[in-house]
């Protein structure tokens, strides 16, 4: 599977981009996490609120992004073998992208599922890919721009997937 979401990625016939950083203010380790919405490829929404009491994971990433394009693979494997511990991952491409068009075969492969876009105070940080990791209680637990290897999410998502679904998770309403 790791194999096809690389395969898919190197087919995009990817090349280097400039982008621009969101200049909205980034939630930080330990904040209630914005709420947001995104707009995922088959056009649904998710939100924060309805992810209530899982581990969620933004990750922003870009087509032309070499270590995007290490970490995607990575991270859908994980998230397919986790999802049932009550992890979510989310992948957002940037807009400075190839067309959501031209991606149709990565998505068919991967499990996690894509977005076109969020609305939220949740910027790029320093470069992709930037990631992003909400606990179950809805507290930022990581917020960096680097790239995940199987290590890093061992030991970021692991003791937070163990953590218990607590009684009531923060309101998003207010945030």
């Amino acid at each position: 599977m790791m194999k096809s979401v690389s395969r898919a990625l190197k087919l995009l016939g990817l090349g280097a981009a400039a982008f621009l950083l969101t200049a909205a203010k980034a939630p930080t380790v330990g904040d209630v996490a914005p709420n947001f919405e995104l707009t995922l490829i088959d056009g649904s929404k998710v939100t924060l609120d309805q992810l209530r009491g899982e581990v969620v994971v933004l990750n922003f990433w870009a087509t032309w992004c070499v270590p995007c394009r290490e970490e995607l693979p990575l991270l859908d494997r994980y998230y397919e073998i986790q999802q049932k511990s009550g992890l979510r991952v989310f992948a957002i491409a940037t807009e400075d992208s190839l067309p959501i068009s031209q991606m149709k075969k990565l998505f068919a492969v991967m499990h996690m599922p894509s977005a076109r876009r969020i609305k939220g105070p949740y910027p790029i940080l320093k470069g992709v890919p930037t990631n992003y990791v909400i606990d179950r209680s809805g507290h930022i637990r990581y917020a960096q721009a680097a790239a995940f290897d199987l290590d890093a999410l061992n030991q970021t998502l692991v003791p937070l997937l163990k953590e218990p679904v607590p009684a009531a998770a923060p309101s998003t309403a207010t945030r």
